[in-house]
């Protein structure tokens, strides 16, 4: 599929469609085993089909208190696009922002814009005016719904911003008492979308990288429904009676799709915190029993601590672990206490979510494991020749999704040739199972060496004294760059010469010599994101 075989579009607002990238910088995109209507909305089939279906009795949506069933989750959202069509506007096409933390509410207004044709911008609660204005500026987002608990920041960009003219303050705790809940409620629970097409743009994952400026990546309504259809549904085989929980935010893809897209595809339960933490995970997985969990490995290891101490996870039969790369000891551990396997996977918000993923059934430690099915995967070097197995490249990907910046010249160094470029370097083995070295950014040249940091990084986590760790290449006259680790160290242990030398020693007899930190820093907590992503930039500066 290219933008000459894009079907019909509903928008009347065409701004994103004009905005799509020039056709010969699109990746090859394969969508052959997935057949969708050329009109379509995410939304619907999400909510009003699942009614349809025989769902509207079964448990939906879990947080801030409410148990909401799909029935009245449809309802909610319906009446909901109702105000946002009648009220306030929204024509098929406008970019709709939304501001909240994970809780049914934010759920119900996402469904609601995508019903009524808007392409949703979903965004964090910790962005701050400066960023959002960004955001706003670079999408010309007219409307943005806003959790009362968060107005102040947006409130502040629409002094700033000559595109945003309305911001709906909406209800987050459940009790339906602001602006937007108190009109909604008078609305219909039926309601009649706008037509939109499967290619039409239905929402806008924005990714700042390493600049800092924002980077917008557009997903049509097929791409909504189809990682639910390939990955959620190969991988994962998700049933009704699946509950599922993780720390994502939903303003992130990978966030949207493990706690919100997956699980409604199917008539399964999300189980949603705004509060993410570990502690507060495990009190929700034990009261309503979760099954599936997706989350980074800091939070597993965590969970593993708890166990020992008498938490019960025994209701999760999938724990899927994305966003930083899932150290070999940590694997080990969970298989041993659980008897299930940690899935480690790799997506970007570029291609939507995870596109190369381990199986119940094929699965090993260090490993990711192989392309979920309808992709494609290779390591290249410079040139985008394929390299031999087992040495290190970039990793170059393609599928039934891919990249598509909005408007960004960025567009022409992620894909290339028709592949995806994700700036991770990987290795393949023998058995064609793929293998996680580092950030492309994040590899360390020492002394003419390639070092990887998360090689580092798993190696020092197998040793009792480290809770926690991230590695960098740090500047060095004599070798160019050294090993860097900065270390949370366990209870216990002492921040002194002797402790750092007993890491070194063990990082040496666990992976080659030449590889040890040469520099050892403890510190009492890692830079990390809302999602637990170590942020190793921060630890560069």
């Amino acid at each position: 599929m290219s933008i000459e075989t894009l079907g019909p579009s509903g928008h009347s607002d065409a701004f994103t469609r004009a905005n799509l990238p020039p056709s010969h910088l699109w990746p090859e995109l394969k969508c052959g085993q997935f057949d969708y209507p050329e009109w379509l909305n995410a939304g619907v089939e999400l909510s009003d089909r699942m009614v349809e279906r025989g769902f509207g009795d079964r448990v939906a949506l879990i947080g801030n208190g409410r148990v909401r069933t799909y029935k009245e989750m449809t309802d909610w959202s319906n009446r909901i696009a109702h105000a946002l069509v009648g009220d306030y506007g929204v024509k098929p096409g406008n970019r709709v922002l939304i501001r909240s933390a994970n809780n049914p509410a934010m759920v119900a207004c996402w469904l609601a814009a995508t019903k009524a044709g808007a392409v949703v911008v979903n965004t964090m609660p910790m962005l701050r005016a400066g960023e959002l204005t960004k955001i706003i500026d670079k999408a010309e987002i007219s409307h943005a719904l806003c959790d009362t608990r968060l107005m102040e920041e947006l409130v502040a960009c629409q002094k700033e911003s000559s595109f945003l003219k309305t911001v709906i303050g909406f209800d987050g705790t459940a009790n339906h008492d602001a602006e937007l809940d108190r009109i909604a409620l008078q609305k219909p629970v039926r309601f009649t979308p706008p037509p939109t097409g499967r290619d039409d743009v239905a929402l806008l994952g924005f990714t700042s990288g390493t600049t800092g400026e924002p980077k917008a990546t557009m997903h049509f309504h097929r791409d909504l429904l189809i990682i639910a259809d390939g990955y959620a549904k190969e991988v994962l085989g998700v049933t009704p009676e699946d509950v599922f929980v993780g720390s994502p935010p939903l303003a992130f893809t990978f966030g949207l799709g493990g706690l919100a897209i997956f699980p409604l595809r199917f008539g399964a339960a999300a189980a949603l915190l705004e509060q993410a933490s570990p502690p507060n995970m495990i009190e929700l997985i034990q009261e309503h029993r979760a099954t599936v969990c997706f989350t980074a490995p800091t939070a597993y290891r965590m969970m593993l601590k708890a166990m020992d101490e008498g938490a019960d996870l025994s209701s999760l039969r999938a724990a899927v672990s994305a966003g930083e790369t899932l150290p070999a000891p940590v694997y080990d551990e969970w298989i041993a206490k659980t008897g299930k396997p940690m899935l480690d996977g790799i997506g970007a918000t570029e291609m939507l979510h995870i596109f190369i993923t381990n199986r119940f059934d094929d699965h090993s430690p260090g490993c990711t494991g192989r392309p979920v099915t309808g992709y494609e995967a290779r390591i290249v070097g410079p040139d985008m020749t394929e390299l031999p197995r087992g040495e290190v490249g970039r990793l170059a990907v393609r599928g039934p999704t891919g990249c598509r910046y909005m408007a960004d010249d960025r567009q022409a160094k992620y894909v290339r040739d028709g592949w995806n470029l994700t700036g991770d370097s990987f290795w393949q083995d023998e058995d064609g199972r793929f293998h996680f070295a580092a950030r492309s950014d994040d590899m360390i040249i020492s002394a003419g060496y390639n070092i990887a940091g998360p090689e580092v990084e798993a190696a020092l986590l197998s040793h009792p004294a480290v809770l926690e760790c991230a590695v960098i290449g740090a500047a060095d006259e004599d070798r160019g760059q050294i090993v860097e680790a900065h270390v949370v160290l366990a209870p216990g242990h002492a921040r002194d010469a002797q402790t750092v030398k007993l890491l070194q020693d063990h990082v040496k007899a666990i992976i080659a010599p030449y590889k040890y930190p040469r520099r050892v820093v403890f510190t009492e907590a890692l830079p990390k994101t809302q999602t637990g992503k170590i942020q190793r930039f921060r630890l560069r500066m």
